[in-house]
Formats: C-alpha cells, sequence, structure tokens
C-alpha cells in the first residue's frame, strides 16, 4: 500500500509548470502523486514523468475529470469525445508509467436529476458499451480503470459499491474495478467496512478524505474498520489524498466548499498522511 496526494488540493488544471509540487511532496514523506489531468494538452508526460523521477515519486494514478462534452450517457458526440479523452489519458499513462485510471469514468460532475427507469437503463446501456470500448484498449496497455461511486448531490447514476459492481459485471473487463472515496462513501455507505469486504478484489483504488472534504483522521468516520476490511481483503493498491480547498476556486465551485475546513493545504497533507500511516500501515 502506497500513499498518494492529489493535485487537486493545490492546483488546477495540473500543467507542466505546476510540477514543482513534487518537491513538497516528496519532503512530506509521499510516494506517489496523483494527477488530474483536465486536457491531455496540458502536460508533456515525458517531462512530468523526468520531475517524478527526479524527486523518486510515481505516477501512482490519474483522476479523470469528466465534463458535460465527455458523457458516456450523454449525446452519441459526448460519448464519443468521453472515450477519446479516456483513452488518451490511457495514453499518456503508458509514458508516465502509471497503473490506474481513476475518478467518475461514466459521467461528468453535478450531472444529478431523477430519470424514468426506461431512461435510465437506455444511459446504462451506453456508459456500459463505451466502457466496454475503454477497458479494451487498458487491457492492450496493461492499465486499470478504476470507476467512482459519488454521492447522491454530484450524479444519480452510481452512488454506492454495489452499483459499481453491477456496473463491473455488466462491461465484464478484468480491467474495470472499483474506486472508493471516503467522503462520497460516507453519505452513500451505510458501513464503509461492509461495502470494501463486498467489493474484495474489485477494490482497486482510494481517495482518502474526510467527512467534510478536510484532513482524513479529523474527522467522524470510523477509520479503524476502514483499516480492517482493507486488511481482511488483502487490498495493496494507492491511498491517495484528495481534499478540496477554497484555494483552488474552481474545483472548490464544482465541489461545493463553500467554508474553510482546514486552516492550510498543507495541514491536510501532511497531517492526514502522519493520520493514514499510523492507522492504515
Amino acid at each position: 500500500m502506497r500513499f498518494s496526494i492529489n493535485t487537486v488540493l493545490f492546483v488546477s488544471p495540473f500543467t507542466n509548470k505546476d510540477t514543482r509540487l513534487f518537491r513538497r511532496f516528496k519532503r512530506w514523506g509521499f510516494e506517489a502523486v496523483e494527477l488530474l489531468i483536465e486536457d491531455p494538452s496540458h502536460i508533456d508526460p515525458a517531462y512530468v514523468k523526468s520531475e517524478l523521477d527526479k524527486y523518486g515519486l510515481a505516477c501512482g494514478s490519474i483522476c479523470a475529470a469528466m465534463n458535460r462534452d465527455r458523457d458516456l450517457r450523454g449525446s452519441r458526440k459526448s460519448q464519443i469525445t468521453g472515450v477519446k479523452y479516456l483513452s488518451a489519458l490511457l495514453d499518456q499513462m503508458q509514458t508516465l508509467d502509471c497503473p490506474v485510471l481513476g475518478g467518475p469514468v461514466y459521467s461528468y460532475v453535478g450531472r444529478a436529476d431523477s430519470v424514468a427507469p426506461a431512461e435510465y437503463q437506455r444511459q446504462w446501456k451506453a456508459v456500459v458499451k463505451n466502457l466496454k470500448t475503454v477497458t479494451r484498449y487498458a487491457e492492450s496497455l496493461g492499465k486499470v480503470v478504476c470507476l467512482e461511486p459519488l454521492n447522491r448531490f454530484e450524479t444519480d447514476f452510481i452512488n454506492t459499491f454495489d452499483q459499481g459492481l453491477k456496473l463491473i459485471r455488466d462491461v465484464h473487463s478484468p480491467a474495470l474495478k472499483l474506486h472508493l472515496d471516503t467522503f462520497h462513501a460516507n453519505i452513500e455507505e451505510k458501513y464503509q467496512d461492509a461495502a470494501i469486504r463486498r467489493a474484495g478484489k474489485h477494490l482497486g483504488h482510494i481517495h482518502a478524505c474526510g467527512a467534510d472534504r478536510g484532513t482524513p483522521g479529523n474527522d467522524h468516520i470510523d477509520w479503524k474498520k476502514i483499516a480492517a476490511a482493507l486488511k481482511a481483503i488483502g487490498y495493496q493498491g494507492d491511498v491517495a489524498i484528495e481534499a478540496v480547498t477554497l484555494d483552488v476556486p474552481r474545483i472548490a465551485r464544482s465541489a461545493a466548499i463553500w467554508r474553510r475546513m482546514e486552516k492550510t493545504q498543507d495541514e491536510i497533507a501532511v497531517e492526514g498522511l502522519k493520520f493514514l500511516r499510523k492507522t492504515l500501515k
């Protein structure tokens, strides 16, 4: 198990110049970095890889930034664009030596509305079809795609692990796994540890953050039970701190962050890592 940090805590969008953050990440003790790549044109993956190597860091994962034009359950045009975007990220992962593509790879954050069952099934079939294309490509590259259930206020499509497991069964690819986010699961799962145990070998990636999207450990989540469940299923993937603060306005707005959860971004990273190391390892 490695401990990682998502660049979204400090910057959006992430570009080549933001590799300056890597020195701090290494000094704090992180082993890997999760990159939120809002557009593949924002980075030169070879340059980013050289900067990671300079500080002895791995690119543990890339987090997808889906939008209205990249919606696998939207218009035909948005589905095509979404598949192309995810495929382009997989290409960059080759250069970055990155194993995992995570996030809500099925649709964009904020699409949450009540639809008739027939319409939901139409959307489901579209997502299954598109993820089959994406995961076939991921398989050919030796990569894994991890789908992230979001809370009910951010999506109406996949809120729980059980829904995610059903989607995995329908796509039927060894390259498709689940992505746990402790913030979202705190809202949607009755017991996070039970959800982890149900997921078992299908759990491929974790976002760790507090119940208020702040520092993991500075909250009411039962982290000891999460640790026990991860041990029980033999989880060996990354645990990435992914928190959102007012210091990155674009992301704060999209995540409905209207107040300061912690004093500083650095506090979330440093104290969060200290807590996760103590609790999960």
